[in-house]
């Protein structure tokens, strides 16, 4: 039966730089721009990271979102979706740090919830990220995970819940749900294949399924996955019937050794979407799929 596919496109992220691929989008009007012509193309989700004006490094400074999501908002209806995950250095980093380990800053990552996003991630879980020499923890035990979906809760902002194990699922993403800090449809955005979290499981079309079968009741669900995973795991998650998420925040290549843009996997993934026999969502179905005010 056809049906309308929301297509995300993360267009920036808060690992990869310049240096990795000149098309990555990272300051406020180059993020836009990007956004709004993916929008054109048949995305109807922007999920958002914001980088420092000086050096392109993370931040989740309200300031830099609330600037992206003016531009954005002037040039298109997309669905605006906050990251509240940060990113691996710059002002997400906390001046503090464990022996041997750097700690992110939990209450700057609140603050891509703060400037009017309709949606932000819920990243409620904890874990180690390793690039190299430096590991990095991800510092979201339960109580923090409560006060990040209160957070989203008080601005009335709708949870996107990030997930990349069966665990994260089972345990404070179904807590929280039943402690009545969302309500249904919950939107649950799949990630696989970050080969550098410690407690992320790699895509292969048995975890993915087994991923699905766990979702709550009244569930809608995403799937992300990074570099030459995206392209396999997207398409089974169309197939499962579920959403899709693309774009250089997850995989910055086309094909081997061919870097992408932004509009070429969104472009990619309406083609997909469509011999598959389903149309993508525009930004005002996908408001309505995810339980989201018209604007």
């Amino acid at each position: 039966m056809s049906r309308k596919v929301i297509i995300t496109v993360a267009p920036t992220g808060g690992m990869a730089g310049k240096q990795q691929s000149p098309h990555l989008p990272t300051q406020p009007l180059e993020i836009a721009e990007t956004v709004a012509r993916c929008c054109e193309l048949g995305a109807s989700v922007a999920a958002l990271h914001a980088r420092r004006p000086d050096d392109d490094r993370a931040t989740c400074s309200p300031d830099v979102y609330r600037e992206i999501n003016t531009l954005v908002r002037e040039r298109c209806d997309i669905v605006i979706n906050n990251s509240t995950g940060g990113g691996i250095d710059g002002d997400v980093i906390a001046d503090y740090a464990l022996p041997g380990l750097d700690v992110q800053d939990f209450e700057h990552r609140l603050g891509g919830a703060d400037a009017g996003p309709e949606m932000a991630t819920a990243d409620c879980w904890t874990d180690v990220a390793s690039f190299g020499a430096t590991d990095l923890l991800i510092d979201t035990p339960p109580a923090k995970s409560e006060r990040l979906v209160a957070h989203l809760q008080e601005r009335g902002v709708k949870p996107e819940w990030e997930v990349m194990s069966p665990a994260h699922m089972v345990k404070d993403m179904r807590r929280l749900i039943e402690a009545g800090y969302d309500k249904p449809p919950y939107f649950v955005n799949i990630v696989l294949g970050i080969a550098a979290f410690q407690g992320a499981l790699p895509y292969t079309p048995r975890f993915l399924q087994s991923m699905v079968e766990l979702l709550p009741p009244e569930a809608v669900f995403c799937v992300s996955a990074i570099g030459p995973a995206q392209l396999p795991a997207t398409t089974m998650g169309i197939l499962l019937g579920g959403h899709v998420r693309v774009g250089l925040e997850d995989n910055l290549y086309y094909g081997k050794g061919q870097l992408a843009t932004n509009e070429q996997l969104v472009e990619r993934t309406v083609r997909i979407v469509r011999e598959l026999g389903h149309e993508p969502a525009t930004p005002a179905e996908a408001r309505e799929i995810i339980g989201l005010p018209p604007l």
